[in-house]
């Protein structure tokens, strides 16, 4: 009976060894498994513990603070992972691991489990804990871009895989910026004339010598380079060079602050040198600006040269009784310049459209087999399509007295078709006096010029751009007097010496202002074309009767109702503020601002189309605003007829220059 006893003890021990102990152990690890309290990782690492030495990555700093996952930063599987599991060391399953825990299990390593149970069964479950984590990790936060998923490796032959794995690697390269090993080689330049200047290397004679032939080598290897492909091979070279220097002045020189001290005098420096090259090149700018080249200073010599001649009937022009038809397209230009004056006579007849009744269409008025109504129609529709032919367009041109004489000649010689042209001299108003205009008297003070021109003041960079002629010009101000210069009409489309008509403007005549006398293009696009930026709103007298924030508008192509002018009195109206400026305190010198209050509250809106300015400063005009324009407009320095003049812009201008002209040629203009 005992032997029995002892039989079922020993069964029952070993029924518990045998069939609870792993029961239990797995009831144990599951309850861990979804404790909140005990993290699903520290599990893993307790198992790691079992299969090898894991004391070397106990080491690792665990930087990450947040409870949730976070992406391993450990091996990414290849195109070929899908037989790399079985090949994969401990050593790299325990790091991917580790780089992704919390700092919340960390005292959680210590625990009695994870140095005490040697089961299988726990091995078993870790290796499939472990093995899961692994597969949620890479197909959470793997970048589809950067690698393929295992599933379509196995629907994707090696071919494919291979090219979408080249095209991938070729979009990352693309963003990395062409210029790479330059910007290396110019720091590493930086680094060493900054250590060659501090005392401790001073002292060095040998590594002084040495940086100074590295800094020698160096920036001949850089040249003029602008991207990596333009660096010679032997620059790698120096830069290793370079590098190895730059270590041993580190090694001498390990005092932080000196360092930032010179940097911070070099930045210093290198402000200043900016702003003297700037100052400079702004005074450069407006001296090329504003100075007449070779040939277009011979080229008024030799015309005036040939006009004095001729005798005194060769020297008038033809239609001299259409100046004054009010029922004719009259244009206003005033200009010095003889080569652009003829640009925009040329531009404007090209486009002028011609559609005139056939003669045959002629013959069937006075046929009698038409009606008196059918009769009238026609007679009424030849005289208007006549009407718009070139010899119905009237160019009105006034120069000053140097240029009067070549300007007739050219015109003389180079009249386009049938068009109506008159030069008049400046000098011939002789209603134009300071006793009349303000802006005449002011103009003549020996305070003005003073102001502008005096010698301590030629060092301000603000005062440059008034340090131009035109600004001391009479000719800038007439378009202030329009209805005193052509008494007898009752439209001009005032044009600027600097634009280029690409369209038919005789619409523009019949246009309806509404009782407005100006018909201009608004410029509101910008900030800088805003009331405030030409007037002085700190004054009373400008504050109190303008909107800073009133739109803009251009000069250069205007519409001008000089009926509505006459009747407005505007020329009263311009002479009053001119006389309320004579102390240059609500706007200095030009037009522009004189214009904005003259005409204030009396601008019509012109649809942007018509007038598209920037050609003279701004290199990023929209090329299809350009296209669409029907005068674009060269405002600026940057004229097509100087050589500083921007290039894409320049054939819309010399494609309506004569460079076959005898007169072009003797004075060598050539395109």
């Amino acid at each position: 009976m005992k032997m029995k006893v002892k039989v079922r003890h020993i069964v029952l021990n070993l029924l518990w060894v045998s069939v609870f102990s792993p029961i239990f152990i797995y009831t144990y690890m599951v309850g861990t498994f979804f404790d909140p309290s005990f993290s699903r990782l520290d599990f893993l690492d307790d198992v790691f513990t079992l299969s090898g030495d894991t004391s070397h990555l106990h080491g690792v700093p665990l930087v990450e603070t947040s409870t949730a996952l976070k992406k391993p930063v450990g091996v990414v599987y290849s195109d070929h992972s899908a037989n790399s599991f079985p090949n994969e060391t401990t050593e790299h399953k325990s790091t991917r691991v580790l780089s992704a825990a919390s700092e919340e299990r960390q005292p959680l390593l210590n625990n009695p489990i994870t140095q005490a149970n040697e089961s299988q069964l726990l091995a078993l479950f870790a290796t499939m804990e472990m093995l899961t984590v692994t597969l949620f990790y890479e197909m959470a936060f793997t970048n589809p871009f950067e690698a393929i998923s295992l599933e379509e490796q196995h629907t994707l032959p090696p071919g494919k895989i291979e090219q979408k794995e080249h095209s991938v690697n070729k979009s990352d390269e693309m963003t990395e910026a062409a210029d790479v090993q330059v910007r290396r080689l110019k720091d590493l330049l930086i680094r060493a004339k900054v250590y060659i200047s501090l005392p401790a290397i001073k002292s060095n004679s040998r590594l002084t010598r040495e940086l100074r032939l590295r800094i020698k080598e160096l920036s001949r290897a850089i040249g003029d380079a602008a991207k990596d492909t333009d660096l010679p091979k032997s620059a790698f070279e120096k830069l290793k060079a370079m590098e190895q220097s730059l270590e041993k002045g580190k090694q001498i020189q390990d005092n932080c602050g000196a360092s930032i001290k010179r940097l911070r005098a070099m930045l210093h420096s290198t402000e200043d040198q900016l702003r003297v090259h700037k100052k400079k090149t702004t005074f450069l700018a407006q001296l090329t600006a504003k100075t007449l080249p070779k040939g277009l200073h011979c080229l008024p010599l030799r015309l005036t040269t040939e006009y004095y001649t001729l005798n005194s009937s060769q020297q008038n022009f033809l239609d001299e009784d259409k100046l004054e038809d009010p029922q004719l397209y009259h244009y206003a230009l005033f200009s010095d310049n003889i080569l652009a004056a003829a640009v925009v006579v040329n531009s404007t007849i090209s486009h002028v459209k011609v559609n005139v009744l056939p003669y045959r269409g002629l013959t069937h008025i006075f046929s009698r087999q038409w009606k008196v109504k059918t009769v009238s129609f026609l007679i009424l529709r030849f005289f208007l399509n006549s009407s718009q032919h070139p010899s119905n367009h009237v160019f009105h041109i006034v120069t000053d007295r140097l240029n009067y004489a070549a300007m007739r000649m050219w015109f003389l010689r180079n009249s386009p078709g049938k068009v109506t042209i008159q030069v008049q001299n400046i000098e011939e108003l002789t209603w134009l006096n300071s006793s009349y205009s303000p802006v005449l008297k002011q103009l003549g003070s020996p305070s003005i010029r003073d102001y502008y021109f005096r010698a301590h003041r030629t060092n301000s960079v603000s005062n440059l751009k008034y340090r131009n002629p035109k600004y001391l010009s009479i000719l800038n101000h007439l378009r202030f007097y329009l209805p005193e210069i052509f008494p007898k009409l009752n439209k001009v489309l005032f044009l600027d010496d600097d634009v280029v008509v690409q369209k038919d403007l005789s619409d523009l005549w019949s246009l309806d202002l509404k009782g407005n006398v100006n018909g201009a293009v608004e410029t509101c696009g910008e900030s800088f074309h805003r009331f405030d930026r030409y007037l002085n709103f700190s004054h009373p007298l400008i504050s109190k009767n303008f909107d800073p924030h009133a739109c803009g508008w251009a000069y250069g192509m205007n519409i001008f109702d000089l009926a509505e002018w006459r009747r407005q009195n505007i020329t009263e109206v311009y002479h009053r503020w001119q006389k309320l400026n004579h102390d240059r305190q609500l706007w200095k010198l030009g037009t522009l601002p004189p214009g904005l209050i003259t005409f204030w509250k009396r601008i019509h809106p012109l649809n942007r189309s018509w007038h598209v300015l920037g050609l003279g400063y701004n290199p990023n005009v929209n090329r299809g605003e350009i296209e669409r324009a029907a005068v674009i407009h060269y405002n600026g320095n940057l004229k097509p007829w100087l050589e500083i003049g921007i290039p894409k812009y320049r054939n819309y201008w010399a494609k309506y220059v004569d460079y076959d002209s005898v007169y072009l040629r003797d004075c060598n203009i050539n395109p």
